[in-house]
């Protein structure tokens, strides 16, 4: 499903360059859960932006099924998107004018898919908002607004779930909710999924761990031979 070949990041600062992503290797098969571990500002979260094809790498290839990013252009990319991927990022990009399940409906609506309503409003069930469907952005809570968004990523079934510390906002009971909502996912239709989390205890549910150590990727062989 995903396979980095050399992978390398930096951005700009003022008077120097921050290296993030460093020669790093990955390879990841379809129905994985991999939880991607490391400190604050190592590159966790960058790393997802470019397995989104949100942004290009300096150097290296990222392939999803085979295909590098690399060679597909802006509408290519978008596609893929939409139809393979479901990305859950700490910034929530709902659309402000659209209630949450107008928000969740999109996906689904553009890939033309039928049932919309009622798949979308059994979304917002799962993650506990189904009561608040008519609400608009500016009137859910922080945590309710992830919730919404988490159901927007989730709701085609998409084959890869890109998770950058998708319960960060949310209380513990709705993160564990959010969580089971995730592997059942896995589960049900073989996802993979991609996991940047802090939380040990989230990452040991994952079949592998893989620590960002100065922009490599290193396995944690001990979880993978305990698993």
């Amino acid at each position: 499903m995903i396979e980095l070949h050399d992978v390398a990041m930096s951005y700009s600062l003022e008077q120097s360059q921050l290296q993030v992503l460093d020669g790093a290797c990955l390879s990841v098969a379809q129905g994985d859960t991999v939880a991607i571990v490391g400190p604050s500002g190592s590159g966790k979260t960058t790393m997802l932006v470019l397995l989104a094809g949100l942004e290009q790498p300096q150097s290296g290839d990222i392939l999803i099924d085979g295909v590098a990013l690399s060679e597909l252009d802006v509408d290519a990319l978008a596609d893929l998107r939409r139809d393979r991927l479901g990305i859950i990022f700490q910034s929530f990009h709902l659309v402000q004018s659209l209630t949450a399940l107008a928000n969740v409906s999109l996906p689904l609506q553009i890939a033309g898919k039928d049932n919309v309503r009622e798949r979308a409003l059994e979304m917002l069930d799962k993650v506990g908002l189904a009561e608040r469907h008519n609400h608009y952005p500016t009137q859910l809570s922080g945590g309710e607004q992830q919730r919404v968004a988490i159901a927007r990523a989730l709701v085609h079934e998409p084959g890869l779930v890109l998770a950058d510390e998708p319960t960060g906002n949310l209380d513990l009971a709705t993160g564990a909710k959010i969580i089971e909502l995730l592997f059942d996912l896995n589960a049900d239709i073989g996802s993979t999924l991609v996991l940047v989390t802090h939380d040990d205890e989230v990452a040991r549910r994952c079949q592998r761990i893989v620590h960002l150590q100065q922009g490599k990727l290193v396995e944690d062989q001990d979880h993978a031979l305990s698993a």
